[in-house]
């Protein structure tokens, strides 16, 4: 059996376990290792298996990883969630549809202090779901908000995502970081006009809140000034090449420390609590990382990428063919698996064709998010429609996806703006400053 060809089974051999509910970490490490000792022998898999381990956990440059999980499990537990919906509620909420706008323009911005579409999506629901209920809207429309919304965390910086991406090819975190922020808020106004179009015949989907006067509304800004100086600090550090990514983290994760114990909510229930999430979402993904290394030396020593790369020139599809069918690929994986998983999975193949094709990286990374956000609302793994579905009472899952359609749909005008528009990914981090 020649070893594209056993790449190629190694990998339905890990898509197969996962939909089998065997952990991603175990399921790339197992046939990682197993397919590189068919195709090396099993005497050197000792020193791959060291080797990878020692690439994926000890370098500096992981130490983000837990201080931005640690950024985002204090500001959660701090209390911002609720200023920043009240704010764009007191802006937009009067509209019709408003409240549902409010909760995707408070899940984006809560999404930089967060940089976790559950997280967000969890957080902000448990605040926006009441209070639209209460005003008469219907299910659809307002699960469909805060779902898509809490996608959000994982585009606008920092996102453990672009971390991760960033990590295994070797590209900047802090250009994908600021590369994130204009997709970021493209997403947020299409998400936005994805409400508009669901309640543009009937004011019963969502009815417009009463009208907030101009003080009550500087009175909500005034309370959100936490998250605005968070993310100043933490993003224009980075821009201006003050603070690395790593430094950037360690700020991040002291300044939702701060936040916290000025609001008040700073109790040692907190601090353990938080302590304990950021230490078990640290070690799911370095478990993670593992297996997708070990599972990488594998695709690398099988030839598979070459082979890719091969028979995409064969085929003429051209540059634009080969990444239309990357995205129908990735949209298709992602109704099988989480982005984390989808990404950790691919990228050891995908990337080397996309370099080889001329697509810029940093761009890549950001279209990557994209349809990993996708993945993240479409049905049957959604992660963010089942945590909706367990943290909201009386929500039942088909309500959830019958309304997420029309923001499935924003998602992949947002992916054809960035390829047709590519400066709105790559202007920013042009201008940083190195």
């Amino acid at each position: 059996m020649s070893g594209p060809t056993l790449g190629l089974i190694g990998f339905v051999a890990v898509i197969v376990l996962i939909m089998g509910r065997v952990p991603i970490a175990f399921a790339m490490g197992i046939v990682g290792a197993l397919g590189y000792g068919l195709i090396n022998g099993f005497g050197s898999l000792g020193f791959v298996l060291g080797r990878a381990t020692f690439e994926s956990v000890f370098p500096v440059s992981l130490s983000v990883v837990p201080l931005f999980v640690m950024m985002g499990v204090f500001a959660a537990h701090g209390g911002l969630s609720r200023s920043l919906y009240d704010l764009v509620v007191a802006m937009i909420g009067h509209y019709r549809g408003g409240l549902a706008m409010a909760t995707v323009g408070a899940s984006a911005i809560f999404g930089a202090v967060c940089g976790s579409s559950i997280a967000t999506a969890a957080t902000i629901g448990k605040i926006a779901m009441p209070e639209m209920r209460r005003l008469g809207y219907d299910d659809r429309l307002s699960s469909a908000a805060v779902a898509a919304g809490g996608t959000l965390g994982v585009m606008i910086p920092p996102s453990i995502l672009f971390v991760i991406y960033g990590l295994l090819t070797q590209n900047d975190i802090g250009a994908l970081f600021i590369a994130g922020i204009g997709p970021g808020i493209l997403g947020m106004l299409l998400y936005m006009g994805a409400v508009a179009w669901m309640t543009r015949g009937s004011a019963k989907l969502g009815p417009g809140a009463a009208r907030i006067g101009w003080a009550d509304r500087v009175r909500a800004a005034a309370r959100v000034w936490a998250v605005v100086i968070l993310f100043a600090v933490v993003l224009g550090g980075m821009y201006a090449g003050l603070f690395t990514p790593t430094e950037a983290a360690s700020v991040g994760a002291f300044g939702a420390v701060v936040l916290t114990a000025i609001s008040g909510r700073l109790s040692r229930g907190v601090v353990r609590a938080a302590f304990v999430e950021t230490a078990t979402t640290s070690a799911m993904i370095f478990t993670i990382l593992i297996g997708a290394t070990i599972f990488n030396y594998f695709i690398d020593a099988s030839g598979l990428t070459q082979s890719m790369i091969a028979a995409v020139e064969a085929a003429g599809l051209g540059k634009y063919g080969t990444f239309l069918a990357l995205c129908i690929f990735y949209i298709i994986l992602g109704c099988l698996m989480d982005s984390l998983s989808m990404i950790l999975l691919t990228i050891g193949a995908v990337y080397p064709l996309v370099k080889a094709l001329g697509f810029d990286p940093i761009w890549f990374g950001v279209i990557l998010v994209t349809l990993g956000e996708i993945g993240m609302i479409t049905p049957p793994v959604g992660m963010n429609l089942f945590v909706l579905n367990a943290t909201v009472p009386n929500l039942p899952l088909q309500t959830i996806s019958r309304g997420i359609l029309p923001f499935v749909a924003a998602d992949f005008v947002r992916i054809l703006v960035l390829t047709l528009v590519p400066a709105i990914a790559l202007w920013l981090p042009s201008m940083m400053a190195r």
